[in-house]
């Protein structure tokens, strides 16, 4: 039981969450930004080749790692027919109430059939205390590292952060310029991912699904 318990704790890199800061094992850093998208495909080819030379030139000017991931999780539509069927008694129109309850029938039969899947896009920001020159890459958030480094002193942690929010910024206001805008996880918000990472099955509905980009 210890040993797996121990080999559980070797899996996850998180060492502590600080406010809207992840410290790692390894003593890295990240802030992660939940991304929003764009309608790429309803472009015209002008405005692609715009967005493609925008997101390159942003791609260019940085000289630190990113990481880019997509979460995808089957979609719980039970809350918008209950609300769907709380409009049904509403309806003083019988004709309403019927287009109502095909409608709301119709819901339920596709996503019992078809899975629709929500997409969540995260950016994760990194900065290395110790390596104050990170080389380009990409970096694992899921690979903890070997080493074990100790937690940074409160006033060793407030520089390094105002060096992650600092890159966090170039980061926001790169994306924004393609279309996409950001926002920074906070604490609950990173628990909450982290646990749908590494607790996978434990949802209503299937498991999400996880990609790096």
């Amino acid at each position: 039981m210890a040993g797996t318990k121990a080999a559980t704790q070797d899996f996850v890199s998180v060492r502590d969450i600080k406010g809207n800061v992840v410290i790692q094992k390894d003593g890295q850093m990240l802030m992660i930004l939940l991304a929003s998208s764009i309608n790429f495909a309803l472009k015209s080819v002008e405005e692609q080749q715009a967005v493609l030379a925008q997101f390159q030139s942003f791609l260019n000017t940085l000289d630190f790692s990113l990481q880019i991931y997509v979460q995808s999780r089957r979609l719980d539509i039970e809350p918008y027919l209950q609300v769907l069927s709380g409009l049904d008694t509403k309806q003083d129109n019988e004709l309403m109430r019927v287009q109502l309850r095909e409608y709301i029938e119709f819901i339920r039969t596709f996503t019992k059939n078809i899975d629709v899947m929500n997409k969540n896009f995260f950016v994760v920001v990194p900065y290395s205390p110790s390596k104050l020159n990170v080389a380009k890459g990409i970096t694992n958030l899921f690979s903890p590292s070997s080493r074990s480094a100790s937690l940074p002193s409160d006033m060793k942690f407030e520089e390094s952060r105002i060096q992650l929010e600092q890159r966090v910024g170039v980061v926001s206001e790169g994306l924004a310029r393609v279309g996409v805008r950001t926002i920074a996880l906070d604490k609950d918000d990173l628990v909450e991912l982290f646990y749908h990472i590494y607790n996978p099955g434990d949802h209503t509905g299937s498991a999400p699904m996880v990609e790096s980009v």
